[in-house]
């Protein structure tokens, strides 16, 4: 028997037998959790990394996997973009594209790239650092008004920071710009900056933090005094959020909403509000988690993956009790950044599914989910050869992707042959 179908009817037995984690599926009731198809054939078939490892619950790994039916096409809009981060469709049909060394450009529905967009603040690129994402405030058609994430130069090292700032009407400057928030500590380091910016129904930003990599740092996303390894949860003025569930707790940090993170590059929010994100693992356990308020996701402590040196991560585990398990995880891992969850007409077959671009495997994956469930997993654009680094649904219904290399692409998938 294969080493992957004997993980997975493992993990169906597992299930079968009526084995649970109280905390496996971030509180959605197991029972109402979705058949395993009996046809199914899990789409990873490579070696896990970590093996010996076992999921919590059938379908949590290796989902079925599902194809299209509907044909696509994928256009090149734009070239030589020098690593691109992030996309942002604005509402008028033209693209936002930031730029990992410090510049953001305005790209129009026919590919025509403009030039760098005056008055952002200095970034530092060293490492995975840089000008990261980049949001529309929900009311920009009034007010213009966007956020972005950088890794922001300061005395001693660096860290991740939010600015704002209002675009012109012909998109080549930004006026009123402020840094509104600059998470602490800082540090001398090059990796895990995060970081995306997602706005929720409530009008706050949700922001995601890495724990910035290093072993004498990493334990920090397990600290209530840093905002290392955390999601939070901010106002668009940059002040801890109403409601936040540890403010007011000594020693605590009132923006923290949620902890445990590692390195998430990739958050959307589904129909119906919930938060979603898409975590990086070390070597193997890259974590799709549905996020709850206050709630503790495990990394350090909890988690599916190894070190890159192929040893265990120190005093860890796949499951303890009082940290949520992850709904989803890829062993071997994708390295996922950005994620959007599709709702519109161009492609009725998709909506409701999860795109998450993937780095290290060079393709997007599209995620069915039923009940909280990841049931059916397909993988987009392998023949392209090209890192993922973003994918936006735009006003038309398509979806936007930008490629991470120097020589980084922007792409449109619509309907089409």
């Amino acid at each position: 028997m294969n080493k992957p179908l004997h993980i997975f009817l493992a993990a169906v037995l597992l299930a079968g037998a009526g084995t649970s984690c109280k905390n496996s599926v971030n509180s959605d009731d197991p029972s109402q959790a979705p058949e395993i198809p009996e046809n199914c054939s899990p789409l990873e078939t490579r070696a896990a990394n970590v093996p010996e490892q076992k999921p919590a619950f059938a379908g949590q790994t290796r989902a079925c996997g599902i194809k299209t039916e509907a044909a696509y096409k994928v256009d090149v809009l734009a070239t030589g973009l020098e690593k691109p981060w992030a996309v942002e469709p604005l509402p008028d049909g033209t693209l936002l594209v930031t730029e990992k060394p410090g510049r953001m450009r305005i790209v129009s529905a026919s590919g025509t790239v403009g030039e760098p967009i005056s008055g952002v603040p200095k970034v530092d690129p060293k490492g995975q650092g840089g000008l990261l994402d980049v949001a529309l405030s929900p009311d920009f058609a009034s007010n213009r008004t966007i956020f972005w994430s950088f890794s922001e130069p300061r005395d001693g090292g660096n860290a991740t920071s939010v600015a704002r700032g209002v675009l012109s009407a012909d998109g080549k400057s930004l006026s009123q710009v402020s840094v509104i928030f600059r998470a602490m500590p800082t540090y001398d380091g090059d990796k895990h900056f995060g970081s995306r910016l997602a706005f929720g129904s409530d009008g706050m930003i949700y922001m995601t933090l890495g724990e910035r990599s290093d072993i004498e740092i990493r334990p920090q996303a397990q600290q209530m005094n840093s905002h290392m390894g955390k999601i939070l949860r901010i106002t668009t003025d940059g002040a801890p959020a109403p409601g936040n569930p540890f403010m007011g707790q000594q020693g605590a940090l009132p923006e923290i909403w949620s902890l445990g993170h590692r390195n998430m590059q990739a958050s959307a929010f589904d129909a119906e509000g919930n938060f979603w994100v898409v975590d990086m693992g070390p070597q193997g356990g890259d974590e799709l988690n549905k996020i709850e308020k206050g709630k503790n996701y495990g990394w350090p402590v909890v988690t599916y993956g190894e070190e890159y040196s192929g040893k265990p991560i120190p005093n860890s585990v796949t499951a303890k009790e009082g940290y949520e398990q992850p709904v989803y995880y890829w062993d071997p891992v994708i390295a996922p950044s950005g994620a959007q969850f599709y709702s519109g007409s161009a492609f009725p077959e998709w909506r409701g599914n999860l795109f998450v671009g993937g780095l290290k495997d060079k393709l997007l994956v599209r995620l069915k989910l039923e009940n909280g469930r990841v049931t059916g997993e397909e993988h987009l654009l392998k023949d392209r050869n090209q890192r993922i680094r973003d994918v936006r649904q735009g006003p038309d219904g398509a979806l936007y992707v930008v490629t991470d290399a120097s020589n980084g692409e922007l792409w449109k998938i619509s309907p089409g042959n």
